[in-house]
């Protein structure tokens, strides 16, 4: 396959924030692209900084604690980081399809749906709680599980899928909190889908609705019935070349998740670099939409293989408080 165009890879990357007009808020940032993938608060922050101008590391964290953005479980069923607005509404619409697709492995785990449900009860508190602090709260009411197996971790998923918490402030990098959450009333699915339909050709267009289904987990029927014809594309505005951008993205970033098919974005020369296994997405070089290389972090100092002094040098700027 050839992959997008010159033109449409301008176009996405303007569209996904990552060249021309930069956000001033972590809340643009992370609106735009509906939500950032947040399984790790660390290139969560970075995904922000990629997409923002002005900003620093501590501005993420203060919108978290104050409740700007969400931490939740969203798109594909993986925890991402939302505005506080279009929490409720992609839980709603997306939590309950993901936690029935993880009812297998809950049941491997011991929790069948009885316990799973009272289990998701007794964890929704209104102060934060860490994993290890729900476990004891679990075993406090009559449900023990070992915290050596993933049944907490899944018991947490299900619990925020089906809306009754989200991930509260985190007490370090490593060590997540949990606290109750509301979703709101129901949503009528076929509009809330429309709806995400919407904002994703905002945040990643040109694509089709095989894009948004593999984006979002939604099954390709419902996101093409959301999205209109098989393989439209939409029709997305005339976007004027911002010129050569250069951004470095951290691990996960979501315009390398945001598609079906990676073809045009990653030179089959960097495909197991990027991709290490495991659905591992590795921090990569973005040049004017296309990957040219990857990077690390090595003694708080930007290693890349490609000239990227100026965005070392933001990095070094985004740390500095």
């Amino acid at each position: 396959m050839s992959g997008p165009s010159h033109a449409d890879l301008v176009a996405r990357t303007v569209a996904n924030g990552l060249a021309g007009p930069r956000a001033a808020t972590v809340l643009a940032a992370v609106e735009r692209v509906v939500g950032v993938q947040s399984q790790d608060v660390r290139p969560a922050r970075l995904a922000v900084r990629a997409r923002s101008t002005g900003l620093r590391r501590s501005d993420v964290d203060r919108a978290v604690a104050d409740g700007t953005v969400v931490r939740t479980w969203a798109m594909r069923g993986t925890l991402h980081m939302v505005a506080a607005g279009d929490a409720g509404w992609l839980v709603s619409l997306l939590g309950p399809r993901f936690a029935h697709a993880n009812r297998g492995r809950r049941h491997s785990l011991g929790l069948d749906d009885a316990l799973a449900e009272v289990g998701a009860q007794v964890i929704a508190t209104e102060q934060p709680h860490s994993r290890a602090e729900l476990v004891a709260l679990l075993a406090d009411n009559g449900i023990r599980l070992d915290p050596k197996t993933q049944a907490p971790a899944h018991l947490i998923a299900y619990a925020a899928m089906t809306g009754r918490i989200r991930r509260g402030p985190d007490r370090s990098d490593t060590e997540p909190t949990y606290v109750r959450f509301d979703p709101g009333p129901p949503v009528d699915e076929q509009r809330a889908v429309e709806r995400l339909a919407d904002r994703y050709r905002s945040g990643y267009g040109p694509a089709t609705a095989e894009d948004f289904a593999a984006w979002s987990g939604l099954p390709l029927g419902k996101a093409r019935a959301g999205f209109g014809e098989p393989g439209d594309p939409g029709e997305p505005e005339l976007v004027a070349d911002p010129g050569p951008t250069t951004r470095l993205l951290g691990h996960f970033d979501t315009y390398l998740l945001g598609y079906k098919s990676r073809d045009g974005i990653v030179p089959p020369e960097f495909a197991k670099r990027v991709q290490a296994g495991g659905g591992f997405i590795m921090p990569v070089v973005l040049r004017d939409g296309v990957v040219v290389g990857t990077w690390r972090m090595d003694k708080n100092k930007v290693v890349s293989e490609v000239d990227v002094e100026e965005e070392a040098q933001d990095i070094a700027r985004w740390n500095s408080d």
